[in-house]
């Protein structure tokens, strides 16, 4: 029992001269029939008096810890502070509607503080921890209210996930950038920068199909110009190797693929090369044409056109042949010199 309340338990049977023998319990009064009705009036109303002085002791409390965490706060300890609110709240929810100012400062305080550290985390390259902090923040903030709060954290965890995954590719760690980017697009399927990255990590370690859906990803958002040069630039390091392996219709293929992304000269290339060696003399034509379209300056655009000549004079079409032979001759400068003797013959020859 509280001594204020045992104090007034004293006073109270004194006056009414009730007491036989008094200790420092109600317990050792002696009894008699007027005293048992006064003993129970007295517990009753020590009880009061000594909860409430409880109480008061109690909202003390509550308020020196809520203020403990303002201080802290501002003296730049967040991680006090956080402590501070958290057993304010609790403590200041036992109080019910007196308590009830304190808790609703704190429920707003708190995810307010989360985001900081979380903020803190990423600051200091601690991204695991930054989003796992930034996660926790936005389930608080929901729970208390704080709308705000909740969407602004929301939107950090696909940026700090891409800068983890940055970090990864910058440092040439292919595949932990590809699992990187893949976290990224789970909060934000629709990152087209994401994608773009994620294909170019996958090329790098060699998962070519991964890479292509990667990039038609990017594509789809907002990524189109990147992506598609990625893509075009796939297809031509696939038509270049089917070329040098003899694979002649795999080429054509990969060349023809590459321009569904940007018409290109150097697929035309590569494909009436392939179309060429492989005895598709006509389509070598198509072929070598659209890249003289193309690229009419290009260094190598006499040889191109020599090319041309070679295919229509086995087309038996000589007065094409001449055209092209003389077309090639037309500069110098981009035409192999051997090509160029080779051409000024037929020239000479053709009738």
């Amino acid at each position: 029992m509280c001594l204020n309340a045992l104090n007034i338990i004293r006073h109270l049977a004194q006056k009414y001269n009730k007491i036989y023998y008094f200790c420092d319990s109600v317990t050792s009064i002696e009894p008699n029939t007027t005293y048992k009705k006064m003993k129970k009036l007295i517990i009753i109303v020590a009880s009061l008096l000594c909860g409430s002085l409880v109480y008061a002791q109690d909202l003390a409390t509550v308020t020196e810890t809520y203020n403990n965490g303002i201080t802290a706060n501002e003296a730049g300890n967040v991680e006090m502070a956080l402590q501070n609110f958290k057993e304010a709240l609790v403590m200041a929810e036992a109080l019910g509607e007196e308590g009830a100012e304190i808790v609703t400062n704190c429920k707003n305080s708190i995810p307010v503080l989360m985001f900081a550290l979380a903020k803190k985390a990423v600051n200091e390259a601690e991204y695991d921890k930054a989003v796992a902090g930034l996660k926790e923040t936005i389930e608080t903030a929901n729970k208390y209210g704080v709308d705000n709060i909740a969407d602004d954290a929301t939107v950090l965890i696909p940026q700090v996930l891409m800068q983890k995954a940055n970090g990864f590719f910058n440092d040439k760690d292919y595949a932990a950038a590809a699992a990187a980017y893949k976290e990224v697009l789970a909060e934000d399927a629709a990152n087209g920068m994401a994608s773009l990255r994620l294909g170019a990590a996958l090329k790098a370690t060699g998962d070519k199909e991964g890479a292509i859906a990667a990039f038609q990803a990017a594509i789809e958002n907002g990524q189109d110009k990147a992506a598609s040069k990625q893509l075009i630039n796939l297809y031509q390091q696939d038509a270049a190797a089917s070329l040098k392996a003899k694979k002649y219709d795999d080429a054509i293929a990969s060349a023809l693929e590459s321009n569904k992304y940007g018409e290109n000269a150097k697929a035309y290339q590569i494909a009436g090369t392939a179309a060429s060696n492989g005895g598709k003399t006509k389509q070598a034509i198509e072929f070598f044409e659209k890249y003289i379209e193309l690229a009419p300056t290009a260094k190598n655009s006499g040889d191109i056109l020599f090319s041309i000549a070679v295919s229509y004079q086995q087309l038996k079409d000589n007065a094409k042949a001449k055209e092209y032979y003389q077309k090639a001759v037309a500069d110098p400068s981009k035409i192999n010199p051997n090509n160029l003797k080779n051409a000024q013959a037929m020239i000479a020859a053709i009738k």
